[in-house]
């Protein structure tokens, strides 16, 4: 082992960021592996390398006895001391095996052990890697567009990953070396290493760019409680301020919406409700029904979790909105089932015009 072994060693950390030190465990292992694929049978042996010094060292450890009858792990006293002077009868003595002693076959052995070492090390730093971004936000290069499944291939960094079909926005339209963000959902584990899962439809990358986007959101005074998306459509987001001197919507929202504007074209277009959240389910009802206005919010069944609100017959169209989107987004916003009824009705028994 000589300096450009060691050398090579702080290449492959400084290139694939594999710490030396965890190179160095699996080049031992590999090295004891090749010694007993070699045909030694010594059941204690030593291997030493110290990139300090660049010393490398390979031993057995034998016992000293007067009679040897186990010679794979036993040794004569007169043998022992020509490698210790020091050596007695119950004693270890370490006999240094020389480099170019090591076969064909322990050679290749080792070759592939630390070859796979290595794979395991990318493959593990890659994994930490990816852990990292999980549940982040990325910038990504679409890099090619498979027409016939309808994925997307991006390169994220140095790596590929898929963008599914499911997981794409349909309203949106991609070039290949455009540049988009996605959302990181999770991180897999498969034979040909870590694989990133993303998403341009889930609600988490609503919410990583009002993080991204509003410093109070960062800083924790406004928390965001809860999101509701139809992808390419419609989100709504509730919002609540820790400080009562910071408004929580008009902080997401931004001098002239400037802020939201942002993440509303970040997403193609898509509307975004920003709503105040309250513990008081009836009062987030009604403002989770917004720009609608409400009258009342009754809570029928709290059990269930059941509630009906009364909109002025004007607002009726507005509450349940485009194919019942409005109502439909509220209700999983706020995980209460919604029964609409207009002022008009108020008072009338039967099936309501609307429940969500």
């Amino acid at each position: 082992m000589n300096t450009e072994f060691f050398e090579a060693l702080t290449l492959l950390e400084q290139e694939k960021g594999i710490p030396k030190e965890y190179l160095l465990d699996k080049i031992k292992n590999a090295i004891l592996i090749a010694i007993r694929r070699d045909g030694e049978e010594c059941e204690d042996s030593v291997v030493e390398i110290d990139p300090e010094t660049g010393r490398f060292y390979v031993a057995f450890r034998k016992m000293v006895v007067e009679e040897v009858e186990d010679p794979a792990n036993e040794i004569l006293l007169e043998q022992a001391r020509s490698f210790d002077k020091r050596a007695v009868i119950g004693s270890m003595v370490e006999i240094p095996m020389e480099t170019k002693k090591f076969g064909r076959i322990a050679a290749q052995a080792a070759k592939h052990v630390i070859r796979q070492g290595i794979r395991e090390g990318e493959r593990e730093h890659l994994m930490a890697e990816y852990q990292s971004r999980q549940h982040d936000v990325v910038s990504a290069t679409v890099l090619r567009i498979d027409e016939r499944k309808g994925n997307l291939v991006l390169e994220i960094g140095k790596h590929e990953a898929i963008l599914p079909k499911s997981e794409r926005v349909p309203t949106e339209v991609y070039r290949e070396g455009e540049r988009i963000r996605v959302y990181v959902v999770d991180v897999m584990s498969g034979d040909r290493g870590p694989r990133l899962m993303i998403s341009r439809t889930h609600p988490g990358l609503v919410k990583r760019l009002f993080e991204m986007q509003v410093p109070e959101i960062y800083d924790g005074t406004v928390e965001i409680k809860a999101i509701a998306r139809e992808a390419g459509s419609r989100t709504k987001i509730a919002v609540y301020s820790r400080d009562e001197n910071v408004d929580a919507q008009g902080a997401c929202i931004g001098p002239k919406g400037s802020r939201v504007n942002d993440i509303v074209e970040e997403l193609g277009g898509e509307k975004i409700d920003v709503v105040k959240y309250s513990d008081d389910p009836a009062r987030f009802v009604a403002e989770a029904l917004s720009p609608a206005q409400v009258i009342d919010v009754t809570i029928e069944d709290t059990e269930a979790k059941a509630c009906r609100v009364i909109v002025p017959d004007s607002q009726l169209s507005l509450a349940i909105g485009n194919k019942g989107q409005n109502a439909r987004l509220a209700a999983r916003l706020t995980g209460w089932k919604i029964d609409i009824r207009p002022e008009s009705e108020r008072y009338m028994v039967g099936p309501p015009p609307g429940e969500y």
